[in-house]
This record gives C-alpha cells, structure tokens and sequence, in this order.
C-alpha cells in the first residue's frame, strides 16, 4: 500500500494569549500534518525525535491516538523534549520562543523501504538542522531514487533571519529535491526578496517545476512548467494561524492520496486537477484558523475520509 512520510521536529506548543497561557499541544510543522492525515485514517509515518521524559510521553501518546505510526521515532534520553511558546497577537498570529535540550546523538532511526509514489513531506528548521541534515537527507535522496512524491515546505521564520547566509544553499538545495515546493508569501520575501509568485518562480522553477505560493487573504499562485494560476481563499477572522501552513501541505497530501496521483502523472497533471488539491488544501487550512488546534478535527475529518 502506499504510504505517507513526514519528517520534521517535534514541540509542545504553549499558547499564550495576553501574556497568559490557557493550552498546550503536540506541534511541529511536520507532525501537525502527520496527524491531520492520521485523523483521515491514511496511513502516515512520523519521523522524528523526542525524549524519554513526560513531554515526550504526551507527543508519542498523541500521536498514537491519532493514528500516526512512531515506528520511525527516536526517542533520547540525556536530554528533553522542546517546548515552544506561542504568544498569539491581536491578529491571532504567533512569535515563538523555543527551549531546546537535545543529547549529542540525534535522529538515530532505521528509515523505513520506501516505494514509487509514496509521499514523502520535509521542511521547516529540522530539514536545515545540521545535526540531523545529513541522516535526512540520506533519506530524502533514496525517495528521489525510488520515484516517491516529495513535498517541500521551508517555513523559514524570521528569528532565523540572521542565519539566512548560511541557511540560504542549504534551502535552495532542498528544493533541488522536492517534486513539490509549498511555500508563502513571507518565506520567498525573506528567502530571496521576492515580492510575488512570479518573483519567486523566476529563481523556484530553476530548481523544482511545481510551485504552491500562500498569500495569505490574496490567495494561492500555483506555477508549474506549464500552467500558472490564481486560487482564492476564503475571507475569515482567525482564531489562531498556527497549524495554516501545515495543514494546507496535508491537503496537498491528503489529494495526491486520493485521487491516486503518482510521480509520474505530475508533469502533466491536468489544470483542473491543481485548482482541486488547492481547493482542499485551503478548506483544511481555513478549518484549522477558526480554533486553537494545529489539526483538523475529528468531525471535520469525518467528511473526508476515503
């Protein structure tokens, strides 16, 4: 059977609204996709690191409940899970300040067979991480060479900014193996200065021909080898935009599943087609900003399920 890959860090995201915290949740760009495509009942692999203490007790727990295999999880001991602070503005956005503990060993896992048109979805700080790039990358190399989906989300935040030299070749690399790009508006303008999806493509389409560009309220911009089209999103005030990102990438998942689209369809992958795995992607985003979950719920997940 074909199988979903997701590999990214693991937090336990603190809310904090009015400089009061009021929840906690298993985060993670990676992993929140992970468990909105285990609430779709798919069959989808996390892989990742967490510690052997009670934070990570909860995440493994979590996970498990939501039907995401940890087969592929290392978890340490010597050091502690992350935890994330989430400080939500008056819009509803987050800035982040992360507590880290790792132990000199990191990401230490047997990676599971990987076959033709499995789909494998990689990003965010952990895909840029040298102390765990080049285990990953190993990986992400033998989906390219078995014909797997690859999907690439930088979500390059702006704390990072002041590494961006060093970071830079290291995205544009990652981007040399992605089959898919997702990215936003504020990740090209910080990655490249580029201003729109156009912008952005010019240097993007170098490297991969498939390009998902996020704008926020002015909609998706999908450029590919051949097609270049504008999708709208819709208009709503948001609870919370933490888990947008992550939820839109399980979309594009979630209907490259669905509708059975293998590596090989991609190059000629009809116009249509792209406007449907936004269409979802959006809905999944557009559910997930109107409550305080990184994930769809459970009765949302219901009138999707194949």
């Amino acid at each position: 059977m074909r199988k979903i890959y997701t590999i990214g860090e693991t937090v336990l995201d603190i809310l904090f609204k009015n400089q009061l915290p009021f929840t906690a949740k298993a985060g993670g760009a990676c992993l929140n996709s992970a468990v909105t495509l285990g609430r779709l009942n798919l069959p989808v692999y996390f892989l990742g690191e967490y510690g052997m203490d009670e934070v990570g007790n909860i995440i493994d727990a979590f996970l498990k409940k939501n039907h995401v295999s940890t087969q592929y999880v290392y978890r340490y001991y010597g050091g502690k899970s992350t935890l994330a602070l989430a400080f939500l503005n008056e819009n509803n956005d987050a800035s982040y300040d992360f507590y880290k503990i790792y132990p000199d060993k990191r990401f230490d896992v047997k990676f599971p067979a990987i076959s033709q048109d499995d789909i494998v979805l990689f990003g965010s700080i952990y895909a840029i991480t040298m102390e765990v790039r080049s285990k990953l990358m190993e990986f992400i190399r033998e989906a390219n060479k078995k014909k797997a989906i690859v999907i690439y989300d930088p979500n390059f935040r702006k704390q990072h900014l002041h590494e961006l030299p060093k970071l830079r070749p290291l995205i544009m690399e990652n981007m040399v193996h992605a089959d898919i790009i997702r990215a936003s508006n504020e990740d090209f303008s910080f990655i490249l200065g580029a201003d729109d999806a156009d912008e952005a493509y010019a240097e993007v389409g170098k490297l991969c021909k498939n390009l998902l560009y996020t704008a926020n309220k002015k909609g998706v911009y999908v450029r590919t080898g051949r097609y270049s089209i504008t999708c709208p999103v819709v208009k709503i005030d948001p609870v919370s935009t933490i888990g947008a990102g992550d939820n839109f990438n399980a979309g594009i998942a979630y209907s490259l599943f669905r509708y059975n689209i293998g590596y090989n369809d991609l190059e000629t992958l009809p116009e249509e087609t792209w406007k449907t795995i936004v269409a979802t992607a959006v809905e999944f985003a557009t559910h997930v900003c109107m409550n305080y979950d990184n994930y769809i719920s459970d009765e949302f997940a219901a009138g999707y399920k194949l």
